[in-house]
């Protein structure tokens, strides 16, 4: 099996095709089998990656909540690329790998040739913030109690999943049969670690409006959690384009897999060919009509 090593932690990758690098992070309640419709696709035309987080088998469980952070995460990207040699990529993440994307193209925008952030800003607003903090709590203490299988039950028919399965029964049954096989141990470490202290998107004002990676944020229009800090992004960051995908959930590239499709190809094709520009200047005036 194919490792690259992030401090320490052997992280599990596939690839598949040639060209321009795409690496794909997953969210939480996946792992990158999550890629695999877009793996096909992009491979036509792009070298792609998709590795397991740590704390994902077949990659490294450790066994210390301290070896998983946001900054962690975040730098095992830039780790499995350097494994692999390469300089700059395409980087297109779903949830808690959308939110490593968002730190990425801010920590390491000439790595990133692009960012696409998925469904990010999960416990954010600051009216579902306390709420977030206390389900993540009961989250962790299910996973170290009855093991995943059990654990994930009510997480996944949450809010942001019944459009999933309303919509594809037999990807949705598929999808909690992989969730199932989790690792107990590395699902409650990443909640500790990770979800449970990520900075908000709304803290991350002053490094977004500096931001000049070309950024692409998607959401789905019945995210509710992600929906508005997907809009405050595109709000304030001037590299950003939002797409909100409607009658759709959290997990859009599960969800709608052909629009995604299109939706990123058309995108990556903007940046690859040299055409993306940012948010011209002159639509921020506050004014309906143009200045003299």
């Amino acid at each position: 099996m194919p490792y690259a090593t992030s401090n320490g932690v052997r992280l599990y990758y596939e690839e598949s095709g040639k060209g321009a690098p795409i690496i794909w992070v997953h969210e939480f309640a996946d792992d990158l089998k999550g890629w695999e419709a877009q793996m096909q696709y992009f491979s036509r035309r792009y070298r792609c990656v998709a590795y397991n987080a740590r704390g994902y088998p077949p990659s490294d469980v450790p066994k210390p909540a301290s070896k998983y952070s946001q900054a962690i995460a975040t730098d095992d990207i830039a780790n499995v690329m350097r494994h692999l040699k390469i300089r700059k990529a395409h980087i297109i993440g779903c949830s808690m790998g959308a939110y490593a994307t968002v730190h990425f193209a801010l920590r390491y925008p000439r790595m990133a040739l692009s960012c696409t952030v998925i469904g990010a800003g999960y416990g954010s607003d600051p009216d579902k913030r306390k709420q977030f903090l206390g389900d993540n709590q009961v989250m962790i203490k299910r996973f170290l109690e009855l093991g995943t299988a059990e654990a994930i039950k009510p997480y996944q028919i949450g809010p942001a999943r019944v459009q999933f399965q309303n919509k594809n029964p037999r990807g949705f049954a598929h999808f909690c049969a992989e969730f199932a096989k989790h690792s107990a141990l590395g699902s409650a470490n990443t909640l500790t670690g990770v979800q449970g202290k990520r900075p908000t998107i709304y803290s991350l004002e002053s490094a977004l409006r500096k931001c000049r990676v070309p950024l692409h944020i998607m959401s789905g229009d019945e995210d509710d959690n992600c929906l508005d800090p997907g809009v405050f992004i595109k709000r304030v960051c001037p590299t950003a384009m939002l797409t909100v995908v409607p009658n759709t959930g959290h997990a859009v590239n599960l969800e709608e897999p052909v629009l995604f499709n299109n939706i990123v190809a058309e995108f990556l094709a903007q940046v690859d060919s040299g055409r993306w520009r940012g948010r011209d200047p002159r639509s921020l005036n506050k004014s309906t009509m143009a200045k003299k």
